[in-house]
């Protein structure tokens, strides 16, 4: 689905009656994937399937909205939940899979027994049953085994989940999860192998390249590869490093030319994934928006303690380049409900790494850390950079290192990503310490075998020749030690230590990384915006909310980072989905998407803006300085009124605006009427003397 379209099968949502299990809290939606049928769209109907999954997957989440907030409606009447929820949704995804037929039947032939996938079943999320606490424990290490690792349906979790503000016993801080059954002691993980041998002529090299870890706070809901031009397309936050562009509106040329976080300049690929939120009751920025709080992706976001991204070569032989613009999705995002076909996560933590986890969180030893791994497809199809589903043109390599046929060896991708959290305490349902799941749609109910990465390749091509070269050559090399130009960075692991590189670019985040956990020190950029950029005069339309800077969060995190990180956070503005380019691209979504902040009620928020006394105006002067890219992407244009609460999160106009016209002005019309009055105060005087 154009959200995230993962070909992989539906499993059938089983055969119990749907208000027992709405009833007992435990219930979600389970919809065919229909993206995964459409392994072959001709070109010209593309961006209107595209718009149109998007559509099916907004339906998705906001049935399950409903499913969640009418408990009692559905205890009182056994059937509404198949009345008033799941009937709907079915004639709203027929009508929307019969758009996307006539679509592609304009300019090619009629795809045949979609009309079958429209109807909807509730199924069970095991949130609410006690029981396995175990997992599947994979141990092989590999991370790229698209094997059954799955026992979702088994993942059940202890009611009401404590302390966690669960709304119906699904657990977390939204009320939809994680549960404390999500989650499994590493050290109860069998280790497993090492790997398939590598052959004679293996390619042993490798090539590493450092993008920070986010510490500018680049986020947003949106996913360019499978919804573009679809604001909210992921429903979902994204951690973003590399490529500070990328938003639903970038354009090819746009990541081209955008700014990059990586330590070599020529390296300006996009890598991201799902943000990792703690469940400690923290109101982040995004809570009353789109793809976060009122999707439920609530807690405090996670700055990564460390990213590494490493290119490895193939057991078999030598590597090809990479094309330029290649798009690569590994894991499958709604893999709780479609089935482990397509599932490729990996969990675990520092110094037990050969103990792999694919449906679990996992419960670190103190001292060791949390550790997330992507390693993505490693075989491409030599033609394209991109696929219907967003699958088909790359593959894994089978078990012996080898490319199906007329697929060639490409460097693989292995992401590794830690986290600095603690082992909640799944005794009391998290009350101790606080559970932690990554961002989900809202019916996955944050299953950690979600998990997912998304990779665009923006190599410059001269550095991709030098990586494969590396990598063919058997030596290892670093991207920073290879010209392109160094100091990028974002102010995170290591070399990345927010030097400034990135600060102007398009992450004008208030508060970016607030939810770092302990990885404050290394947010250089973390408070862009929100201190020293007061006296600067950017009035942005960018006033969406954005997650990690609820009003007083910034504590702690600005600690004199603003000094220096903040003097080039206005300057580029006009770079990359900022204030001025989005306007214009916002204008052209035709499903679930609202204009951008540049778009907002220019009226209304200046008014609004305008209301706002002293420091608070500065922090949303600060605050709207944020670009398109990096803010949270509203649902409708109704959501902006959650935004004034938020303190940074007015969508403030242009220097120009009525309001703050009338700002300036209305000193020097209360001097007129002043003086006026005493002119007439004294005539009246004199004539009073003279008579």
């Amino acid at each position: 689905m154009a959200a995230n379209v993962y070909a992989s099968a539906t499993e059938d949502g089983g055969g119990e009656e749907s208000g027992q299990w709405a009833n007992s809290a435990a219930a979600t939606i389970d919809c065919p994937d229909v993206g995964s049928e459409l392994t072959d769209v001709p070109e010209g109907a593309r961006g209107d399937v595209d718009n149109e999954l998007a559509a099916l997957d907004g339906q998705i989440a906001e049935a399950y909205q409903r499913l969640q907030n009418s408990a009692q409606a559905q205890q009182q009447d056994g059937g509404f939940a198949e009345n008033a929820i799941m009937n709907p949704l079915k004639e709203k995804r027929a009508a929307t899979i019969e758009r996307i037929a006539i679509a592609i039947d304009r300019v090619g032939d009629r795809p045949e027994g979609l009309d079958s996938l429209a109807s909807c079943t509730l199924r069970e999320t095991g949130n609410d049953n006690g029981g396995d606490q175990g997992g599947d424990q994979d141990g092989d290490g590999a991370g790229q085994d698209q094997g059954g690792q799955q026992g979702q349906d088994g993942q059940q979790g202890q009611q009401g989940q404590g302390g966690q503000q669960g709304q119906q016993g699904n657990g977390g801080q939204a009320g939809n999860g994680p549960v404390a059954a999500d989650f499994a002691d590493i050290t109860s993980v069998q280790p497993g192998g090492q790997g398939g041998a590598r052959g004679q002529n293996a390619s042993r090299g490798s090539f590493t390249t450092a993008c920070g870890v986010n510490a500018n706070g680049v986020f947003n809901s949106d996913n360019v590869i499978v919804a573009p031009g679809v604001s909210n397309g992921a429903h979902h936050f994204h951690d973003y490093v590399g490529n500070q562009a990328n938003n639903a509106f970038a354009s090819d040329e746009d990541l081209a030319a955008a700014e990059t976080s990586c330590e070599n300049q020529d390296d300006k690929s996009s890598y991201f994934w799902p943000v990792l939120r703690v469940q400690n009751g923290t109101v982040e920025q995004d809570a009353n928006s789109p793809g976060g709080g009122i999707e439920g992706n609530a807690g405090e976001i996670v700055t990564p303690k460390q990213v590494t991204m490493t290119f490895v070569g193939s057991p078999r032989g030598e590597v090809a380049e990479m094309p330029r613009l290649l798009r690569i999705i590994t894991g499958d995002a709604k893999a709780f409900v479609n089935g482990p076909a397509n599932a490729n996560a990996s969990w675990s933590c520092t110094g037990f790494e050969d103990r792999q986890l694919k449906d679990k969180y996992p419960l670190c030893p103190d001292g060791s850390d949390v550790v997330r791994t992507f390693k993505f497809q490693s075989c491409w199809d030599g033609r394209n950079i991109d696929s219907a589903n967003h699958r088909t043109h790359v593959a894994f390599a089978a078990a012996d290192g080898s490319c199906p046929g007329g697929f060639k060896a490409i460097p693989q991708l292995v992401q590794r990503i830690v986290y600095d959290v603690d082992a909640p305490s799944l005794q009391d349902g998290g009350r101790t310490t606080p559970l932690f799941a990554v961002d989900s749609f809202p019916e996955q109910v944050h299953k950690p075998i979600t998990d997912h990465g998304d990779f665009i390749n923006v190599f410059d091509e001269g550095l991709m020749r030098e990586m494969v070269d590396c990598i063919n050559e058997g030596r290892e090399c670093d991207a920073a030690d290879l010209g392109g130009g160094q100091g990028a960075g974002d102010g995170g692991d290591g070399g990345d230590q927010g030097n400034g590189g990135d600060q102007g670019k398009d992450q004008e985040q208030p508060g970016g990384d607030q939810g770092d956990g302990g990885d404050q020190n290394q947010d250089g950029g973390q408070d862009q915006g929100q201190d020293q950029d007061q006296d600067q005069d950017q009035d942005q339309d960018q006033g969406q909310e954005q997650p990690g800077d609820q009003e007083g969060q910034n504590q702690g995190q600005d600690k004199g980072q603003d000094k220096g990180q903040d003097k080039g956070q206005g300057q580029n503005q006009g770079e990359n989905g900022d204030a001025g380019e989005p306007t214009d691209k916002a204008d052209t979504p035709k499903t679930f998407a609202s204009p951008k902040a540049t778009q907002r009620e220019r009226d209304k928020d200046a008014g609004q803006d305008a209301g706002q006394g002293g420091g608070e105006d500065k922090d949303d002067e600060a605050a709207d300085q944020t670009p398109a890219g990096n803010i949270p992407s509203a649902a409708g244009a109704g959501q902006a009124g959650s935004q004034g609460a938020e303190g940074s999160t007015g969508s403030q106009s242009a220097a120009g605006d009525l309001a703050d016209t009338g700002a300036e002005m209305w000193p020097a019309v209360l001097g007129g009427v002043l003086a006026l009055c005493g002119v007439v105060l004294l005539r009246r005087v004199r004539r009073g003397a003279i008579s």
